[in-house]
């Protein structure tokens, strides 16, 4: 039985590829631009997937998705980024959601539709790790501490992710900046201390002591 997505973009490089993507798939597909989707959305109740060209107000357009989406069903929801907005994007916590930069390829696109439609293979053990009372799920990039999940920017996931996966080594801002934003990041080195104060934070005091400044240096999960 083949499964249905609501498309809603804007762009027409993105409707091609994704329409390219689509048709390899057994997937019906009802698409249109941000100023339909409330009419696809409340037409396509059952759909299961729902794929949303984000720009702009990033946050209130993928709230109002997710709102529709927790009302009607378990669909996913599959968000097109551009990289501009990724440090200040949050993945919604309510629905099972992932998220394609909009430069990515279409094999890529294809894999995170794959996993969001046909769920169930694509996470595996390894993907889990717990540090006393906080779980990482590297596959679906959430975190959560004893169960309530962690409301962190990608960035902020990235960079705590990164850490926890190489823990008791010292990494310095600027290496950090390489690893976690990429070679393309003109910011200052100073956006890591940043990003840490706030993974502290939201961490917690028990979990955020793992976290260590070394003196001169950098940081590194202990």
């Amino acid at each position: 039985m083949g499964a249905s997505a609501v498309f809603i973009a804007d762009s027409l490089d993105n409707a091609r590829k994704f329409k390219q993507v689509l048709s390899e798939m057994d997937v019906k597909v009802f698409a249109g631009s941000s100023s339909q989707a409330p009419k696809l959305l409340q037409a396509n109740p059952l759909c299961d997937l729902v794929i949303l060209e984000a720009r702009g107000d990033v946050a209130a357009q993928t709230a109002v998705i997710e709102e529709a989406l927790s009302e009607e069903g378990s669909a996913g929801m599959l968000i097109i980024l551009d990289h501009e907005d990724l440090p200040r994007f949050r993945l919604p916590l309510q629905t099972r959601a992932d998220f394609v930069m909009a430069d990515a390829t279409e094999e890529e696109c294809a894999t995170r539709i794959r996993q969001l439609l046909w769920p169930g293979n694509e996470a595996s053990r390894g993907d889990f790790i717990s540090v006393d009372a906080m779980t990482i799920n590297l596959a679906t990039y959430q975190v959560k501490v004893a169960g309530q999940p962690l409301d962190l920017t990608y960035l902020e996931y990235a960079l705590l992710a990164f850490l926890v996966t190489h823990p008791g080594r010292t990494y310095s801002r600027d290496t950090l900046l390489r690893r976690v934003w990429g070679f393309d990041y003109y910011g200052g080195s100073r956006t890591v201390d940043v990003h840490v104060r706030r993974i502290r934070a939201k961490l917690g005091p028990e979990l955020a002591q793992h976290l260590e400044t070394v003196r001169g240096v950098g940081y590194l999960w202990s």
